[in-house]
């Protein structure tokens, strides 16, 4: 089992970071607040081959699909990235959405895309995004889908649809710590950076731990569903779940170490935070993630890194 991305996907993955920023970096996420339609400016995922990949196709092509989330991440770019990559085979759509029951949702509103949902059963709907009623401040781009069945086979598509969101997390992360660790490099108190606090350096350490086990579990996810694990699906929610333990331990700590500024819009973990709220609560926040992943377990267990 090699858990690594291939040299490859790791440079596409800084290539793509690279031309986000070229792009605008931190100002595209803010200019889709500020004017919804922007969220469809994706000529730079255009122009980076986005679309030509097939994550179903290939190992190559899935670590590189992983690595753009994680660069999309990153910049918390206003764009369905993993949804657009999970897309479906086989049937005639753009994007997929991952949703649960009661009140099917998902981070859809703002692109002028052709749906398809797929629910924790694998069962598959076409979804029709219904008028947000509130501004993306506050709604973070998610609105309410009207869903039309359309069958039952959707197991794989559901893993892929699980774990690509994570890698996009995975890369907002990153940033929050990045970010973090500069600031507590550069602010002083009594004479000297925060960073040389004995407290600041225990908070750092707790949250990079988080971070740096929510990257190998990725890994391992990923490998899961190139392999073709049976447990695939099993391992992608358990990913899921770790990956929304892992934000909430970081964004705090990061919060917590920034101060009031932190809230601010001045400050890029702001937009970094409230990005991430979609993909931490939806399709299921962590307690709803936590009990459907123990009823599907049942009294199995986990299996590999996931396992005891």
């Amino acid at each position: 089992m090699n858990t690594d991305l291939a040299p490859e996907a790791v440079e596409y993955g800084l290539t793509a970071r690279r031309a986000i920023e070229a792009a605008g970096g931190d100002e595209l996420a803010q200019a889709a607040e500020r004017e919804s339609d922007r969220r469809v400016g994706d000529k730079v995922l255009d122009d980076l081959g986005a679309w030509d990949l097939d994550p179903r196709g290939s190992a190559d092509e899935l670590e590189a699909a992983a690595a753009l989330c994680r660069a999309a991440g990153w910049w918390a770019l206003p764009h369905p990235v993993a949804e657009r990559l999970a897309r479906p085979r086989d049937l005639d759509a753009d994007a997929l959405v991952v949703v649960a029951a009661p009140g099917p949702a998902g981070a859809v509103d703002g692109v002028d895309l052709r749906w398809v949902a797929v629910d924790l059963d694998g069962r598959r709907s076409r979804a029709t995004p219904r008028p947000a009623d509130d501004p993306v401040r506050k709604s973070g781009f998610v609105a309410a889908l009207d869903i039309a069945p359309v069958d039952d086979a959707g197991a794989g598509d559901l893993a892929l649809g699980l774990v690509l969101p994570c890698w996009t997390l995975l890369g907002m992360l990153d940033r929050a710590m990045g970010l973090t660790s500069a600031y507590v490099q550069q602010r002083h108190q009594f004479g000297q950076p925060l960073s040389s606090f004995q407290g600041v350096q225990f908070q750092l350490t707790d949250a990079e731990v988080e971070r740096v086990g929510l990257e190998e579990l990725a890994r391992y996810a990923l490998w899961s569903l190139e392999a073709g694990r049976p447990d695939a699906i099993e391992d992608a929610l358990a990913l899921r779940l770790a990956a929304i333990e892992a934000a909430d331990v970081v964004f705090r700590i990061t919060h917590q170490l920034h101060g009031a500024i932190g809230f601010c819009d001045e400050t890029t973990l702001s937009w970094l935070s409230r990005a991430s709220q979609p993909l931490r609560r939806l399709p299921l926040g962590l307690s709803a993630t936590r009990a459907a992943l123990t009823a599907r377990l049942g009294r199995q267990g986990l299996a590999g890194l996931f396992g005891p």
